[in-house]
C-alpha cells in the first residue's frame, strides 16, 4: 500500500471518529492574508511515519475486539500513518505530591479494574498525587486520544488568535475560501468553535445514511478534498450561533482552518505552541488526514503524564501562547445544555461548578478543577465507546478526588 492510499484508507476509518454517539455503533480586527495552503506530508519538524501495508478491513476501529484495542491504542503508528514531533526539549518536571488517601487509592483500583483502564494521573499545584497503569500501559508508552485531541486543536486555535493569524469573528469562508457559496457562508469561526453553526449533521453510526457513515466515499470520490468536499454539501437547519449539534466533522474544519492560516500541520504547530510550553517529556503522534494534513478532531497519541501536562497547560492559562484569558473564555460555557450544569466552550465539554475537560470515545478524558488546582487526567479501553455508566462513574470518581483535597 503506497502513502496517499495508506494515508485515504485510515483517514476514511478516522475522520468522523470521537462523537459522544459513536456508543450506539457499538450499543473585527484586519487579519493577514492566507499562508499557502497545506501541501504535506513531510515538514522538518514533523516527520512523517507510514504503518505496514495492511488490509483496510483491519482498521475498522469500531470493529476491534477488545484485545485488539488494548494492543493498537497504545501503537497507532502501527496502524495509521500521522506526523510524529519530538518531546519539549525541556520536559515539565512532574515532582512526587502527597499521596492520595487509602479510600480514594483504594477506589481509583476498583474502577480500573472494572472498566478497562489503561492509566490514571492525578495533579494538584503540579505534582502527581497519584498513577497508576494497566492494559500493558507503561509511563514511557503513549495512548491515543480520539476526541481530547478537539481540544488541543482549539488550543491551536487560540495560538493562530494570539499571533494575529486568525480573527475569532471573522467568517470561516476567509480561511477556507473552498466553503464560499455552502452552508457556511456567514459563519464565524467563533460559531465553528462551538459547533453551532446551524449547518446540518446526523453523527449517528448506527445510521447508514448519516453523515458520518458517508465520510468514507467522499474520502473514495475527493481524496485530499474531501473533507471541504462533504462540509460544503450539507445543508443548513438553523440561523449560525442558534443551534448546538455535536460535529466532529466541524472540528476537522477548525484543523483546515488553522493549517491555512498558519502555513504548517498542526502536528508542528503543536509542537511549538503546545509540546514545548507545555513540557511534554514524550514525542507526540497525530494521525493524518486526507490532505496529509493532521485530523482536527481526532487521534493523536501521547503519554499519560502528557495528558496531565496538557491539563496542567490550560489550568495554568496557556504560558503566553494564547490570548490572556482564552482558556477562560474557552472552557467557559458557550452553550448550556438545560439547567444541568453541563455545556459546550471551544471544543471543551464544561461541567458544574467551574470544571471542565476533554473527553474521547472509549474512556480517554482530562477533567480540570480549577478551584482545587487539580488535573485527572484518564486513559482506558472501555467496553463500548461511550462507556454507558462509566463516563459518569469516572466524573463522579474525579470530583470525590477533588473534594477530598484542600
Amino acid at each position: 500500500m503506497g502513502l496517499r492510499h495508506a494515508m485515504l484508507a485510515g483517514a476514511a476509518m478516522v475522520l468522523g471518529l470521537g462523537g459522544p454517539t459513536l456508543a450506539q455503533a457499538q450499543t473585527a480586527r484586519e487579519t493577514p492574508a492566507l499562508a499557502k495552503p497545506p501541501q504535506y506530508p513531510e515538514t522538518p519538524d514533523a516527520r512523517l511515519t507510514q504503518p505496514p501495508q495492511r488490509d483496510p478491513a483491519d482498521l475498522q476501529v469500531l470493529f476491534w475486539t477488545d484485545a485488539q484495542r488494548s494492543e493498537r491504542f497504545r501503537a497507532m503508528e502501527q496502524w495509521f500513518a500521522g506526523h510524529e514531533v519530538a518531546a519539549a526539549a525541556n520536559p515539565r518536571s512532574l515532582p512526587a505530591g502527597e499521596p492520595l488517601g487509602a479510600e480514594l487509592q483504594a477506589e481509583i483500583s476498583r474502577l480500573m479494574a472494572d472498566t478497562g483502564t489503561a492509566g490514571v494521573m492525578v495533579l494538584q499545584d503540579g505534582k502527581v498525587r497519584y498513577e497508576s497503569y494497566g492494559l500493558g500501559l507503561g509511563p514511557q508508552d503513549r495512548w491515543t486520544s480520539f476526541s481530547v485531541a478537539k481540544s488541543f486543536t482549539s488550543t491551536l486555535l487560540g495560538a493562530a488568535v494570539k499571533e494575529g493569524r486568525i480573527s475569532m469573528d471573522d467568517p470561516v469562508t476567509r480561511y477556507i475560501p473552498k466553503l464560499a457559496g455552502s452552508a457556511y457562508d456567514g459563519v464565524t469561526v467563533r460559531q465553528l468553535a462551538t459547533m453551532t453553526s446551524g449547518v446540518k449533521w446526523n453523527e449517528d453510526y448506527t445510521d447508514p445514511n448519516s453523515d458520518v457513515a458517508k465520510t468514507q466515499s467522499f474520502v473514495i470520490e475527493h481524496g485530499g478534498d474531501a473533507i471541504v468536499a462533504q462540509m460544503r454539501s450539507l445543508p443548513r437547519e438553523a440561523e449560525p450561533g442558534a443551534k448546538w449539534v455535536y460535529k466532529t466533522g466541524e472540528t476537522n474544519l477548525i484543523g483546515v482552518l488553522v493549517e491555512n492560516a498558519v502555513g504548517v500541520p498542526l502536528a508542528e504547530y503543536a509542537k511549538a505552541k503546545i509540546v514545548d510550553p507545555a513540557g511534554f517529556a514524550g514525542d507526540l503522534f497525530w494521525m493524518v488526514d486526507p490532505r496529509g494534513g493532521n485530523i482536527g478532531g481526532c487521534c493523536l497519541s501521547v503519554r499519560l503524564a502528557d495528558y496531565a501536562r496538557m491539563g496542567q497547560f490550560a489550568l495554568d492559562g496557556g504560558n503566553g501562547v494564547v490570548p490572556d484569558g482564552w482558556f477562560a473564555e474557552a472552557t467557559g460555557s458557550a452553550v448550556d445544555f438545560g439547567d444541568t450544569g453541563f455545556g459546550y466552550g471551544y471544543q471543551w465539554w464544561t461541567y458544574p461548578k467551574g470544571t471542565y475537560g476533554a473527553q474521547g470515545i472509549f474512556g480517554q478524558a482530562i477533567t480540570v478543577f480549577p478551584d482545587k488546582r487539580l488535573v485527572f487526567a484518564y486513559v482506558g479501553n472501555w467496553k463500548t465507546a461511550s462507556g454507558g455508566p462509566e463516563r459518569g462513574q469516572l466524573l463522579d470518581l474525579a470530583r470525590k478526588v477533588a473534594a477530598s483535597v484542600e
